[in-house]
Formats: structure tokens, sequence, C-alpha cells
């Protein structure tokens, strides 16, 4: 079956289609041609058509409607003849909106590129105090960034806030750079097969004292002892994080996914994924240098 839907069934399917519309239109205007305006005096025929006691009359259609309609299926044969409206046939004229768009980006590079450039040369923490760069980056933003950032940079459930001073990876202006240019991949693992559903309350009992929460002591004694052993590789002993692994920070009482006890055991039952994609080839290092000036600027405020 897959063998029968391919391009040029398509093809012919969508040429019978469009040429067969437009010589049926072609069909019934000549077949309405020949109907005559009555002379003086002769009765108009009926279509046989009744609503409510208004009888439609046979008439010929209006010339310049005539010709209105011809003007349109003439320019609809020429469209098919000069862009590609039959299946997989390119047009006499070779036009793609693919090629359209890269001629498009060409264009803009060649407008944009100097903006861009001026600012390469100068040290981001620099950079982040020049308004006319931050205009520009927050454009930048805008376009790329915000849909999972918000248009104000604080984030979402899962996704950083960036106008606070917490960072996963690092808050230094190489490393805010380095994370647009390459994009980053964190994993916390799913402990619940290892700890069991005790083990897991107790970890988080412990993690929520970290921030000033009250849990039973008990609790904390345990998650503890439970934290130092599986959770310190990444989040160090003191669950101060590690920027290297992206693992963040429990003492500081911002939460990715939420703050609430449950949220927090289902972090440690069930693991988490977060998934920073890399723009370094959809903008160009110029553009992320900009880009990273002002998120930089963000958390500087």
């Amino acid at each position: 079956m897959s063998d029968f839907f391919n391009p040029v069934f398509w093809t012919i399917y969508i040429s019978i289609g469009a040429l067969g519309g437009i010589f049926w239109l072609i069909y019934l205007l000549v077949s309405n041609s020949k109907i005559k305006m009555p002379a003086d005096g002769e009765e108009v025929k009926s279509t046989g058509h009744s609503w409510d006691g208004i009888e439609e009359l046979n008439n010929p259609l209006p010339f310049w409607w005539v010709a209105m309609f011809y003007i349109t299926i003439v320019f609809g044969l020429g469209y098919l003849i000069l862009f590609p409206g039959l299946g997989v046939t390119k047009g006499v004229l070779g036009w793609t909106s693919a090629l359209e768009h890269s001629e498009e980006v060409e264009t803009a590079k060649v407008k944009y590129e100097p903006l861009y450039q001026q600012y390469a040369s100068i040290a981001i923490p620099e950079l982040a105090k020049n308004e006319e760069a931050n205009r520009t980056g927050g454009r930048l933003f805008a376009n790329y960034c915000a849909i999972c950032h918000g248009s104000d940079a604080r984030g979402a459930t899962g996704f950083p806030n960036l106008a606070d001073k917490d960072w996963l990876y690092g808050s230094s202006a190489e490393q805010i750079k380095a994370t647009i240019m390459n994009g980053r991949n964190g994993s916390m693992p799913a402990w619940n097969e290892i700890l069991g559903e005790e083990g897991v309350k107790s970890v988080a009992s412990y993690v929520l004292s970290l921030s000033g929460r009250e849990v039973p002591a008990n609790e904390i004694i345990e998650g503890k002892k439970i934290f130092s052993t599986n959770c310190a590789a990444c989040h160090q002993p003191d669950a101060k994080g590690m920027f290297a692994l992206g693992a963040p920070d429990l003492t500081d009482g911002i939460w990715l996914y939420g703050a609430s006890r449950s949220v927090i055991q289902h972090s440690i039952a069930n693991g988490r994924t977060g998934v920073m994609p890399a723009h370094k080839e959809l903008l160009g290092e110029a553009k992320v240098h900009i880009l990273a000036a002002y998120v930089y600027s963000l958390s500087q405020q």
C-alpha cells in the first residue's frame, strides 16, 4: 500500500483534481454561453426551480461575469505552469517556499550581521550595560527563548527563572554563553526502586528541612543518612549543588518543579529530565553573544 501512495501517485491525483476542475468549469461556461437572451415578446424559459413562489428563470450569465471567470481560469492555468502546483512538478520558474526563505535569511544576514558583529568584541559583563545591545538581545530572547522561559524570563514549572540569582550551570558570563551555545542535558535519576517509599519520604523531609521547612526530626536524621550515601555525590555534602552537573542548590528555597512535599517526593522517586537545546547552529556566535549579555543583565538588576 505504501508503494501505491508514492510521489507519482500524488502528482497524478493532484493534477487530475486541479486540471479536471478547471476544464469542468470551462465546460460549464461554454454550455451556458449557448443560452441566448429571448427576443422581444418571447417568454423566458424556466429552470424548473422555485422557492417560496419565486421562480428561477434560465437567463444567460452577464457578459462581465463570464469574462471575469475566464480571466480567473487563465490565471489559474498560468499559475500551475509557472509555480509548483501539480504535485512534484517544479514549475517553469522553479520557485519553492524553502528557496525563498533561504534567500530572505541570506538578505537578513547581509543587512543585520554588521549590527551583531559590532558587539562581538565587547565582553559580556560590559555589553550587558549597553541599552541598545540589550534591546537587540531582548528581541532575540522574545523570538527564541520566551516560549519556554516566559516573556519576563521568570520561567515556569520545569523552566528556570533567568531573572533571579539561582543558576543550575553557573552564573558567569562565560557559563551563560556556553549554555546558550551548546545547550544542556540535565538528568535526575529515579530512586524509588532503590530507596523505597519510606526512604523517599525521609530524603524529602531532610531536603525540606534544608530550606527551613518544619518536618519530623526522626525523618530528618534518617533522610540525612540516605542523602549522604546516595545524593551528596551530585548535590554535594552541604546540598549546595554542583554547576558541572547542573545539580541544583537544595538549601535556597528555590524549586524548579515546585516546593510542595508531594512534588519533591515525586522528583526523588521518579527522577527528572531537562533539556536546553543548543542555539549555536541556529543563531551563530555573534547573536548568542548579544543574547547572553541580555540574559546576564537580568540577574544583575
